[in-house]
């Protein structure tokens, strides 16, 4: 490895989690990137159906565990606080799993980890966190020979030894590149395949989702779709602590046997999220409720486009559950 250089996962990790790391400056990711959970409170009420439904599903227990895994600064774990049910809100043991200290202000019925808890039922949701799990990237050199991409903290980049062992098996999977063009690229993803695995492992029985910007094998970026953000642009990746460092997610390779895959857009509009604008006639018979309803539209709208929040996707791994919740 060539002097001062690391793997993207190495400088990734160090950039984002360590010492100083983005993910540990007080502003926390609201203050550099707008995710569905800030977009819309609607967010958090359709988390809050479906667990709701996954509460059903394992016959109303005595505990019910809601775990918020990436939870940033407790947004959505608040959101689901705030529209919890009085039917479920005795029986519900929130759970935020992030490395990041505890907020000052967060709900103190809030359990704050660093890791999901062990042998809980219920819901463990994960709103944009796959696609931070660091992982290291591999491009085709001129004879089509996959290399692992070094990178220096300026975010100077070159090309290393040819990918082997257990990444070269995923790629070979999951993300070919053997023989591609010189230059293609791929984001090597079994890091994340093993830290969903553990995160699922965690359920004795319920669901677990992961939200995230995603691709599927049969049309993944030829290029990759490694990049940074800083205060809501999209930004040089450089792996100095001044940035998000961000890829999009291959969550067909983390889905396990019974998952299921889908769209944001299908997966809130089966949750009761409707964009649709609402009738005109309540414009004269309730302004202030038109108004209420239009905004409400608007905001689920946002959430649902298909060009944009909308075309997330979705990967729902059931523990222990038969029926489909969605």
């Amino acid at each position: 490895m060539a002097s001062g250089t690391r793997t993207w996962r190495e400088a990734a990790e160090a950039a984002l989690y360590g010492p100083g790391g983005f993910y540990r400056r007080p502003e926390g990711p609201a203050g550099h990137f707008r995710t569905s959970v800030h977009a819309s409170p609607l967010y958090a009420g359709a988390v809050v159906e479906l667990l709701r439904r996954v509460d059903a599903a394992l016959g109303h227990p005595a505990e019910l565990a809601f775990t918020d895994v990436g939870a940033g600064r407790g947004e959505l774990v608040a959101g689901v606080l705030d529209r919890c049910p009085p039917e479920l809100a005795g029986r519900l043991r929130p759970y935020a799993v992030e490395i990041a200290d505890r907020p000052d202000r967060l709900d103190e019925r809030v359990t704050w980890l660093d890791a999901p808890p062990d042998g809980v039922q219920g819901l463990l949701f994960a709103n944009e966190w796959l696609d931070n799990v660091p992982l290291d990237v591999a491009e085709a050199d001129g004879e089509g020979t996959p290399r692992r991409v070094l990178v220096r903290e300026d975010g100077e980049e070159l090309l290393g030894d040819p990918v082997a062992g257990e990444d070269a098996t995923w790629l070979d999977r999951w993300w070919p590149l053997e023989g591609a063009p010189p230059g293609s690229r791929a984001e090597i993803g079994h890091p994340r395949d093993t830290a969903w695995a553990r995160a699922v492992g965690s359920l004795r029985a319920g669901l677990a989702v992961a939200a995230d910007y995603a691709h599927e094998c049969a049309a993944r970026p030829p290029f990759g779709t490694l990049t940074g953000f800083r205060e809501g642009r999209e930004v040089r990746p450089v792996p100095d602590g001044s940035c998000d460092i961000t890829a999009h997610v291959a969550l067909d390779a983390c889905a396990g046997a019974g998952a299921s895959l889908t769209s944001q857009r299908e997966a809130l509009r089966a949750l009761g999220v409707d964009g649709s604008r609402p009738p005109l006639a309540l414009a004269s018979e309730d302004p202030a409720a038109y108004v209420r309803a239009l905004g409400a539209a608007g905001e689920a709208a946002e959430l649902t486009a298909p060009g944009g929040l909308g075309a997330f996707g979705w990967l729902l791994q059931p523990v222990g559950l038969a029926s489909p919740l969605l």
